[in-house]
C-alpha cells in the first residue's frame, strides 16, 4: 500500500520548553485553531505569504495534538521539519516555506521544497532531524508514530496531526497557521479549499449519484470514514465500498459484483494500475470497462490531506460527471 505519499502529519513533544504562563494561549486539535480569530474567517489575500497584518498568534502557545500531548511555543517557530508530503505542502502554500529546514523523501511540491534536506522516507532519520535543530516538527500521529516518540526522548518539539476528513484538514491547515504565526496564509488556503467544495457542490447538486469503486493503490481500495470516500460522495458518486471502514485490500469478486459505473485509479510513477485493473478475470464484465469508464486522476492531490486535497476533488467529480466539468 504506498499511501505513504498521503503524509498526513502531526506530532507533539512533552518536553518542549514552557509550562503553564499566564496569559499563555492554548488550544486542542480537536478542529478548531488555536487562536479565536483564526476560525471561519475568509482571508481574501491573492499571496499567501503576504503579512498576516492583525492574525498575529500570541505566544507562549501551548496546543494538545493528536497524541493528546500539550506543546508549548515559547515563541514563533523559525525552523520547522516536515516527516510527510502533506505538511511540506501545507507549510508553504500558507506562505511559511522561508521556515522550512527538511523534509522528508516524499515533499516533491511545491518545487522549492525539492531544494530542502531530506530526513528519510517513511522511516524517518531521527539523526538527520536532530541535525538541523528544528524548533518544530510536523509530523503524523499515525505514520510516525514512532519518529514522534523518538524525537520527543530527544527534546524536540513535535506536533502530531492525523486528519481523516475534508473539514479536519481544512482545519489542520488553520491550525498550522497558527503554530506558526501564518493565520491570513492558513486561512486563505482554507477559504479557497471551502470554495472549491461549494463549486462542485453546486454542479452535482442535480445530477444522479453513479456508483464508483476507486483504487488508490495497486491492490488497495478504501472505505467509509476516510477522506477519499468522502471525495467521491461529495463528487457524485457511491462508493461502492462504503460498507466497510477504512483502508482494506481489494476483493475482485465483490467489485465485479457490485458492478459500478464508474472505476477511478491514480496515475503512479513506474506503475500501470490501469493495465492490472483491465487484465482482471471477469472485469472486462464491469459496466465501468464496458463503457469505457475507468479514468485515471492524479496521485498526489489525492492521497496527501494538504491543499491540493480540493483538485483531487475536482478530479474525481470530473471523472464521475464529465458533463457537468468539461
Amino acid at each position: 500500500m504506498l499511501l505513504a505519499s498521503c503524509g498526513s502529519n502531526d506530532g507533539s513533544n512533552s518536553g518542549s520548553s514552557g509550562g503553564d504562563h499566564a496569559g499563555q494561549q492554548t488550544a486542542d486539535d480537536g478542529g478548531s485553531p488555536a487562536n479565536a480569530d483564526a476560525a471561519g474567517s475568509e482571508a481574501d489575500s491573492g499571496e499567501h505569504a503576504a503579512a498576516d497584518a492583525g492574525k498575529e498568534t500570541v505566544y507562549p502557545l501551548t496546543v494538545t495534538d493528536k497524541t493528546g500531548t500539550a506543546i508549548t511555543l515559547e515563541r514563533a517557530p523559525e525552523r520547522v521539519v516536515m516527516l510527510g508530503p502533506s505538511d511540506t505542502e501545507i507549510v508553504f502554500a500558507i506562505g511559511a516555506g522561508s521556515l522550512a529546514v527538511g523534509a522528508d523523501e516524499y515533499s516533491n511540491y511545491p518545487p522549492e521544497a525539492a531544494e530542502l534536506p531530506r530526513v528519510g522516507d517513511m522511516n524517518t532519520n531521527i539523526e538527520a532531524v536532530a541535525s538541523l535543530n528544528p524548533d518544530l516538527v510536523l509530523g503524523s500521529a499515525s505514520m510516525n508514530a514512532a519518529a514522534v516518540d523518538a524525537l520527543r526522548q530527544l527534546g524536540i518539539t513535535v506536533y502530531a496531526s492525523d486528519p481523516q476528513t475534508l473539514e479536519e484538514t481544512i482545519a489542520h491547515i488553520e491550525q498550522v497557521g497558527v503554530l506558526l504565526n501564518h493565520q491570513a496564509g492558513a486561512e486563505a488556503v482554507a477559504a479557497e479549499m471551502r470554495a472549491a467544495i461549494q463549486y462542485v457542490a453546486d454542479k452535482v447538486k442535480d445530477a444522479e449519484p453513479l456508483s464508483v469503486y476507486l483504487e488508490f493503490s495497486p491492490g488497495w481500495t478504501v472505505g467509509s470514514g476516510t477522506f477519499l470516500d468522502e471525495l467521491v460522495k461529495l463528487a457524485g458518486g457511491v462508493n461502492i465500498s462504503a460498507d466497510q471502514s477504512g483502508w482494506f485490500e481489494v476483493d475482485s469478486e465483490a467489485v465485479i459484483q457490485r458492478n459500478p459505473e464508474v472505476i477511478i485509479y491514480p496515475e503512479i510513477e513506474g506503475v500501470d494500475l490501469l493495465g492490472e485493473i483491465l487484465s482482471r478475470p471477469g472485469w472486462d464484465q464491469i459496466e465501468a470497462v464496458k463503457n469505457d469508464r475507468v479514468h485515471a486522476v492524479t496521485n498526489d492531490p489525492l492521497v496527501r490531506v494538504g491543499p491540493r486535497l480540493t483538485d483531487g476533488l475536482k478530479e474525481i467529480a470530473a471523472a464521475i460527471h464529465p458533463d457537468l466539468f468539461p
